[in-house]
């Protein structure tokens, strides 16, 4: 299964914000999107960098709540992992896992297309895996 598969299930809706967004912004916006992390997009369009929950959390353990009103570029990570969507599902998992990462925002011809998180690969995992017993079975039950 490649990531365009993934794209086209949940759809190609990525949450982004800009650079000089307050963190305080950010997060009422991760919170009405329901989402864990947004790309960071520059005015071109182009990907400054991806910021999450936990970048969050980490920067307030630090420094605290004055971080609340700085700009997300104080905070975000600027070397983003990306993928296209031509890219199998699984090398994507074994990325996120290697790099322990949660988001991946996903490049078609360099423009961000979309996003895929780690529940998204493992919801695909569990339905492939859900698809092979359903197989397995029916395969015994004929005898």
């Amino acid at each position: 299964m490649r990531i365009a598969d993934v794209l086209q299930r949940k759809g190609a809706t990525v949450a982004t914000v800009s650079p000089g967004t307050t963190v305080a912004e950010l997060l009422a916006g991760l919170a009405r999107h329901n989402v864990g992390a947004m790309v960071v997009v520059d005015a071109e369009g182009g990907i400054a960098g991806i910021v999450s929950e936990r970048d969050v959390v980490r920067r307030l353990n630090d420094h605290g709540p004055a971080v609340l009103e700085g700009p997300v570029a104080d905070i975000m990570t600027t070397m983003v992992a990306s993928c296209t969507p031509s890219d199998p599902v699984d090398q994507l998992s074994v990325v996120m896992t290697e790099r322990r990462i949660r988001h991946v925002p996903v490049l078609d011809d360099g423009r961000l297309a979309g996003i895929v998180s780690i529940g998204d690969v493992v919801k695909i995992r569990m339905e492939q895996l859900e698809q092979s017993q359903e197989q397995l079975e029916a395969y015994i039950a004929q005898g």
